[in-house]
C-alpha cells in the first residue's frame, strides 16, 4: 500500500518539470490489454514460457501417441486383436472429448493456470498407472482418464500461450510452440526404440508380467506431471484473463515481471500504473444465491452451456461450423492413420504394401511378438522427425501468408499424400509417402491452432477450442475404429475415406475470414 502511494504521488511531485519526456506521460494513463503487452516487451519471458508450454504440448504428444508404439508389442501380452487396437487407440481420444469442453469451461471462467495443473496432473496419473494394469480392459479404462486430461491440456495451453503475445509476434510463436507437438512425437519414437526392444528390463512379479512396453509406459507420464509441477510453481495466470475477470493488480503485476524480465538492463519500471478493464457483464450480477437445489443447478447448467450457444449465434456462427468440418476431417485422417503407421510398417516388414500384404495380415495373430523388431520404432522415428520441415515453413511464414491459406493448401496437399500411400508398392516407398504426409499435415495443424486461437474473444477461446478438439476426438475415436475393423479386410477403404475428408477439409477452409496479424479480443 505504502508503494502505491508513491506512486500515485509521484506525477505530482514531478510536475514543476515542463521537460517531461513520453515515458513519464505514458505512465499516467492506463493501458489497454494490446497496449500492455507491447509495453512489457519481447524477450526472456517469452523464450522461457515457450519452452514451459512446449514441454506441456510435448506432453500431451506422448501420452496419445505412446499407445500407437506399444501396439506391435502389446498385442502379445494382452492378447489384442485387430478391433481391439482400434478400441485402445480410440479410448483416449473418447477421453479427449469428455474432458475438452469441461476444461475449457472451467479455463474461461476459473483460470487458466489452475487448469492447466489439474489437467495434466491427471494424464500423468492415470497414464502411469495404466502401466499396471494386468487385463485389456482395466489398461481401456485407465488409458480413458488420462485422456481426459489430455483433452483439457491441449486447448487451454493455446490460449494460455496466446495470450502473452503481442500482436506481430503471435502467429510465429504460436507456430513455434505447435512444433513441441514434433519434439514430443520423437520423444515417444525414440524412447520406445530405446526401451522396448529391451526384454532385460523386464520384471516378473507373482500378478503381473511387467514387460518392457510397461516402462515405456511409465516413462510417458513423466513429460505431463513434471509439467503440472512446473506450472503450479513458477508460472502466472493469463494477463489477459485476469483483465477480463477484473482483476487489475494482479494483471498489472504479470506484466511487470514480463517487463522485469524483457528488459533486464531497463532503469525505469513498467510505464503504466494501471490498465483499462472491461466492465463486468450482468451474468455475475444475476447469479442466483439462492433458491432451491434444482434451481441452483438449472442455472448452472445453463451458464454451462451458454458458451456453446454463443459459439453458434450472431457472427461467429459461420466459422463455428466451418472449424467443426475442418476438425472433424483432419482429425479422423490424422489421428486414424497416424496411429496406425507402426502396425502398418510392421505389415510391410517383408516387401510389399501394407494394404496388399495379406499374407502377412493372415499370419500375424499367430506370430510372437519377441524378439522385438526394432524397425518399426526406427521408421516411426524417421516419421516423427519428417515434422521439422513443415514446423519450420510454418514459423517462417504464419505471419506474412496467413493461417487460413497455410491451412486451406496443407489440407489439400495432405489429401493427395494420402491418396498416394494407397498406390504405393514397396517398404521404401510407403515409409518416404508417410514422411511427406507428416511434414504436410504438422502445416495444417500448427495453421489451425493459430486461426482457431485468433477467431474468438478471450470469454469464448478456451471453450470454443474445447467444443471443437471434442469433435475432433469424436472423428478420431471413428478413425480408429474403422481403421481397426477394414485394416485386415479392406485396407483401401479408410485411406481413400482420409484422402477424401481431408480434401474436404482443405475446401471448407477457404471459407474462414483471414486472421493474419489480427488483435485478440
Amino acid at each position: 500500500m505504502p508503494r502505491r502511494a508513491h506512486e500515485d504521488t509521484e506525477p505530482l511531485l514531478s510536475s514543476t518539470h515542463l521537460d517531461e519526456d513520453d515515458d513519464q506521460v505514458s505512465s499516467r494513463k492506463k493501458l489497454s490489454y494490446e497496449e500492455a503487452v507491447e509495453k512489457a516487451g519481447f524477450g526472456l519471458f517469452h523464450w522461457l514460457l515457450l519452452v514451459v508450454c512446449g514441454w506441456a504440448n510435448a506432453s500431451d504428444a506422448v501420452e496419445i501417441l505412446c499407445v500407437s508404439f506399444l501396439l506391435p508389442t502389446a498385442r502379445c501380452d494382452l492378447q489384442l486383436s485387430s478391433g481391439d487396437m482400434g478400441l485402445l487407440t480410440a479410448s483416449i481420444f473418447l477421453g479427449m472429448m469428455v474432458g475438452g469442453y469441461v476444461w475449457g469451461y472451467l479455463a474461461d471462467r476459473r483460470g487458466r493456470r489452475s487448469v492447466l495443473v489439474i489437467s495434466l496432473a491427471v494424464n500423468g496419473t492415470f497414464g502411469a498407472v495404466a502401466s499396471l494394469a494386468p487385463s485389456f480392459w482395466l489398461f481401456l479404462l485407465l488409458r480413458f482418464f488420462s485422456g481426459v486430461g489430455v483433452g483439457g491440456s491441449i486447448p487451454v495451453i493455446f490460449s494460455y500461450f496466446s495470450e502473452f503475445q503481442p500482436r506481430l509476434r503471435r502467429g510465429a510463436m504460436i507456430s513455434a510452440l505447435a512444433t513441441f507437438w514434433m519434439a514430443g512425437n520423437i520423444l515417444a519414437a525414440g524412447v520406445a526404440w530405446m526401451v522396448i526392444p529391451r526384454t532385460s528390463l523386464n520384471a516378473h512379479w507373482g500378478w503381473l508380467d511387467f514387460q518392457s512396453w510397461r516402462l515405456f509406459v511409465v516413462l510417458c507420464s513423466v513429460p505431463s506431471l513434471s509439467s503440472a509441477l512446473i506450472f503450479r510453481l513458477f508460472m502466472p495466470e493469463s494477463p489477459k484473463f485476469l483483465m477480463e475477470a477484473g482483476r487489475e493488480a494482479d494483471a498489472l503485476s504479470v506484466f511487470q515481471k514480463m517487463f522485469k524480465l524483457n528488459n533486464r538492463h531497463a532503469t525505469k519500471p513498467f510505464p503504466a500504473l494501471g490498465l483499462v478493464i472491461r466492465p463486468q457483464d450482468d451474468e455475475e450480477k444475476n447469479r442466483p444465491s439462492s433458491g432451491s437445489r434444482c434451481q441452483r443447478f438449472s442455472h448452472q447448467l445453463k451458464q454451462a452451456l451458454d458458451p456453446i450457444r454463443q459459439l453458434f449465434v450472431g457472427p461467429l456462427a459461420s466459422r463455428s461450423v466451418v472449424l467443426m468440418i475442418i476438425f472433424f476431417c483432419i482429425s479422423f485422417g490424422y489421428y486414424g492413420l497416424w496411429m496406425w503407421f507402426p502396425e502398418l510398417f510392421k505389415r510391410a516388414e517383408d516387401g510389399g504394401s501394407p494394404c496388399t500384404n495379406t499374407s502377412r495380415v493372415q499370419s500375424s495373430e499367430n506370430e510372437s511378438c519377441y524378439p522385438v523388431k526394432t524397425a518399426v520404432y526406427m521408421e516411426g522415428f524417421i516419421t516423427a522427425a519428417s515434422n521439422l520441415p513443415g514446423n519450420i515453413f510454418t514459423i517462417l511464414l504464419m505471419d506474412r501468408i496467413g493461417g487460413k491459406i497455410l491451412l486451406a493448401v496443407s489440407l489439400l496437399a495432405s489429401s493427395v499424400s494420402v491418396f498416394v500411400i494407397y498406390m504405393v508398392k514397396t517398404k521404401t516407398q510407403s515409409l518416404i509417402v508417410s514422411c511427406v504426409f507428416s511434414g504436410v499435415s504438422v502445416i495444417s495443424w500448427n495453421a489451425l491452432d493459430v486461426v482457431g486461437t485468433e477467431l474468438y474473444p478471450t470469454q469464448l477461446r478456451s471453450s470454443a477450442l474445447g467444443v471443437f478438439t471434442g469433435v475432433g476426438r469424436v472423428a478420431a475415436i471413428m478413425g480408429n475404429v474403422v481403421f481397426g475393423q477394414l485394416v485386415d479386410s479392406n485396407c483401401a477403404v479408410p485411406l481413400l475415406m482420409v484422402s477424401a475428408l481431408l480434401l474436404a477439409g482443405g475446401l471448407a477452409a477457404l471459407r474462414l475470414p483471414q486472421t493474419k496479424q489480427t488483435e485478440l479480443t
